[in-house]
């Protein structure tokens, strides 16, 4: 698979299509993103290239009937049977190959199913209801299904929030922001996730039961470093190209970690996959509406989908019941609590996170049983060799990520300045882009962690 930090991406497809793209006048700008973003998947996946483009044109005439349908004044009722057909194709699609990639090779789940997949069915539902109700175009709609920087990872834009069907303008302040944007994220990747990776491979390669409890928690924090900067690094990479390409920025994380609750962390954490939740699944089913035991129930149900939507494996159901849970308890049994005392939910979001993360991130479950008792192990492996050893090591980047983890710096870094400390920023970002270039080009190649989703 072509990822945003491979050398051929960055040094000859990103280049060669932003000057190709602005060369194209307006109108075809988005036949262009359509084009290239095809060639980009099927560059990694060509094999599944044929079902991302029979879902983009099904999608397309279902929603353009729809839409239709809204400006004729067809009844709810009359769209109705035909709505439900193009959501049950799409749900279907993405049920059978997880189903596919789970029971047989891992291999058959195609890259960014669950993210393209999940646009759709917010397309059709605004379709339906109608929040989209313009002339639709094949080649707006198509570009926004399969455009590049979002169609292997996300973030979920939604159609109605871009500016699809529209020309968009070249501008050298929206390249410069989107080069910076793609820098920082490129650095958050290379230099902190996927240094903060290997102290998480040494711990799997040494074995869960012959760890120290001082590494089983470095292992803890650590992985939790690496997921958010594997992840945030990539949204930030996802939205630069965005900005380069003319569209709005795309915020899918805001500084999660400094939140004072769970619930609010995750509306911080992956934005646009929590409001996806929020807007197509929670209140359509009632959401706090309905009274507390139907509250409680739809929580629930939003986080056990949302559970088996990052995998099928058990210990992503109990991801997200634990989650769910969390957060109703938080709702309604600590709530005036933590609103008195809010660094109680500072400290849950500092220590009941990362704890998470360790069941999300470990699928056999006799090992997370192995791995929680040895957080609490003393006599366990050898303390002091571990630090000794694994310290100097991988210390320094738990300071950086630690340092990046407070809001007023992580706010600090993304602001746009001007004058003479412009100057210096640009100097310093050309250094990480260097740096991280020269590193990606060295190793052979960390995946990101959510392309498996």
């Amino acid at each position: 698979m072509v990822t945003f930090t491979s050398l051929n991406f960055i040094l000859r497809f990103i280049v060669a299509f932003i000057f190709i793209y602005y060369l194209f006048p307006k109108k075809y700008q988005n036949m262009v993103l359509f084009i290239g973003s095809l060639v980009f998947y099927g560059m990694g996946q060509w094999m599944f290239l044929p079902l991302l483009l029979g879902l983009t044109i099904l999608n397309f005439g279902f929603g353009t009937w729809l839409s239709n349908g809204n400006k004729l004044g067809y009844a709810i009722s009359y769209k109705k049977p035909r709505f439900i057909v193009v959501l049950a194709v799409d749900v279907i699609t993405l049920v059978a190959m997880k189903g596919l990639a789970l029971g047989l090779e891992s291999f058959l789940f195609p890259v960014g199913l669950s993210f393209y997949i999940f646009k759709m069915l917010s397309f059709q539902v605004d379709c339906y209801t109608g929040k989209i109700d313009g002339d639709l175009k094949f080649t707006g709609v198509a570009a926004y299904f399969t455009m590049f920087p979002q169609v292997t990872q996300g973030p979920i834009m939604r159609y109605d929030h871009a500016l699809f069907s529209e020309g968009r303008k070249f501008s050298l302040i929206n390249l410069e922001l989107g080069m910076e944007y793609f820098c920082i994220g490129f650095g958050m990747k290379i230099l902190l996730a996927d240094r903060l990776a290997l102290l998480w491979n040494e711990i799997q390669k040494i074995g869960v039961e012959s760890i120290s409890a001082p590494l089983a928690w470095m292992g803890v924090y650590g992985y939790s470093l690496e997921l958010y900067f594997d992840f945030w690094g990539y949204s930030l990479m996802a939205a630069g190209l965005g900005v380069m390409l003319g569209f709005p920025f795309v915020e899918n994380f805001s500084n999660p970690y400094g939140s004072t609750s769970i619930s609010e962390f995750y509306r911080r954490w992956h934005v646009t996959l929590g409001t996806w939740f929020r807007d197509y699944m929670y209140f359509p089913l009632g959401g706090s509406r309905k009274g507390k035991l139907k509250t409680i129930q739809n929580l629930m149900m939003v986080w056990i989908v949302t559970g088996l939507w990052h995998g099928g494996t058990i210990n992503f159901i109990i991801w997200g019941l634990v989650l769910g849970m969390i957060i109703v308890c938080e709702k309604f049994l600590w709530k005036n609590f933590m609103e008195k005392h809010s660094f109680f939910g500072r400290i849950l979001v500092l220590f009941v996170i990362p704890l998470t993360w360790l069941i999300f991130a470990v699928s056999d479950l006799g090992q997370l049983k192995e791995y929680f008792i040895k957080l609490i192990s003393i006599h366990s492996g050898a303390p002091m060799a571990d630090l000794s050893k694994y310290l100097p090591m991988y210390g320094i980047f738990f300071v950086i990520g630690g340092f990046l983890l407070i809001p007023t710096v992580a706010n600090g870094i993304l602001k746009q300045r001007e004058g003479k400390i412009q100057g210096l920023r640009v100097i310093l970002l050309f250094i990480i882009f260097v740096v991280s270039l020269y590193f990606s080009g060295i190793s052979s190649g960390n995946p990101f962690l959510y392309y498996s989703f």
